[in-house]
């Protein structure tokens, strides 16, 4: 059984992703309202979500989409459409040709990159992307190294200092990426510091991209705030197209990840819970964070319940989770919800010890699933060969 009474949960397949149309379609309603209240044109950054499926309804609130290489560019031209804004660490001799077809804006990490291909791109019919350089702020909130791309000797975007006092020729715009799950408060400071270091160069520009991290679906996320503060920078700064493209924020707590309990280890400390589901290969932000999802009928342990610690299922020691109580004793069978399982969770997976991979699926808005994808073992087998 599922601990939770819903039945339109009873035919969905173990292990799979969910999409709740619904509950999309409420996050898309915030982007929509910060867009019209603010000038900001809002993008999904395919790096958080990239399940096109989903595209179309995303489509109906969303500008374009933001690429980090080759393929996610040709998903976002082919599936998304409208504009397409790529950004690479740095680009491969031979992807370029390919996306710049794809294209509208284009981002380099280094004035050597740009240099490198700044003929190829300003020479190509029978569009030129507008061309802009991912700049470092010298300012993030993050806290976890692995996530925190402003760190000292940071790969990640050209600072202050090594851009000297003069904007190379043929750039139109700056991208800032320092955030991650973020409140209006860490953009407000990002702007200050864009100001502080970049600012003899905004009258150049004709676009500045924000990036991603902006968190505006997160409940406790000041809205009136980030309008305030995007308003006040067009204020200042009118001539400058203002882009933001939310990874996570766009698919907050809009679906789960469910799974099946396949066995019970106890020891003297706790019940070792044995999942058809792995945290390394289908939530590895899970460990790499750490990021610690809500079980629906879960809760922190609790005086007198039994302990419970989810397992994953592949043979990595260290592919376990946390612990938990439930309101009734576990058995082999159940299924567990992890919810808000939507970012950066398909993007990420793999397919580590051939374990099962979980199906793809969503629940429509009248409350009825759908199964959007199926996994087997040749897929497993082709990716290898």
């Amino acid at each position: 059984m599922t601990l939770t009474n819903d039945p339109t949960l009873a035919n969905i397949p173990s292990p799979c992703f969910v999409l709740e149309e619904r509950l999309l379609d409420r996050n898309l309603a915030i982007f929509d309202r910060v867009q019209q209240a603010a000038p900001i044109r809002i993008m999904l950054a395919l790096k958080g979500f990239a399940l096109f499926h989903a595209f179309p309804q995303i489509r109906t609130a969303l500008k374009g989409a933001s690429a980090s290489s080759l393929w996610e560019a040709r998903l976002a031209a082919e599936e998304f459409g409208a504009e397409v804004h790529v950004y690479s660490t740095a680009y491969r001799e031979e992807d370029v040709p390919e996306i710049l077809p794809l294209a509208s804006h284009m981002t380099f990490n280094s004035i050597g990159q740009w240099e490198h291909f700044r003929s190829q791109v300003e020479g190509y019919t029978p569009h030129k992307p507008s061309v802009g350089l991912r700049i470092n702020p010298e300012y993030s909130p993050v806290e976890t190294a692995l996530y925190n791309p402003c760190q000292p000797s940071t790969r990640l975007g050209i600072s202050a200092a090594q851009l000297g006092d003069t904007l190379p020729e043929g750039i139109d715009g700056f991208l800032s990426h320092n955030l991650c799950e973020s409140d209006s408060f860490a953009l407000e400071k990002t702007i200050a510091n864009i100001e502080r270091l970049f600012g003899k160069f905004l009258p150049q520009l004709k676009w500045l991209n924000f990036g991603g991290g902006h968190l505006m679906t997160r409940k406790d996320y000041n809205i009136e705030h980030a309008i305030a503060v995007l308003n006040a920078f067009h204020d200042r700064h009118p001539h400058i197209q203002l882009l933001m493209e939310p990874g996570s924020a766009i698919v907050w707590e809009t679906g789960f990840l469910i799974g099946k309990v396949l066995d019970l280890i106890p020891t003297d400390d706790v019940v070792n819970v044995m999942l058809d589901i792995s945290f390394t290969a289908h939530m590895p932000d899970c460990l790499e964070m750490p990021y610690r999802p809500a079980i629906r009928g879960g809760s922190q342990p609790q005086a007198g319940k039994i302990v419970y610690r989810m397992g994953g299922s592949s043979c990595l020691a260290g592919d376990f989770l946390g612990d938990y109580s439930f309101d009734r004793d576990l058995v082999i069978g159940d299924r567990l919800i992890f919810e808000d399982m939507m970012h950066y969770t398909m993007v990420k997976t793999s397919m580590f010890n051939g374990v099962v991979h979980p199906s793809i699926g969503a629940l429509d808005k009248d409350g009825k699933f759908k199964l959007w994808r199926e996994f087997r073992y040749e897929d497993y087998r082709s990716k290898l060969g």
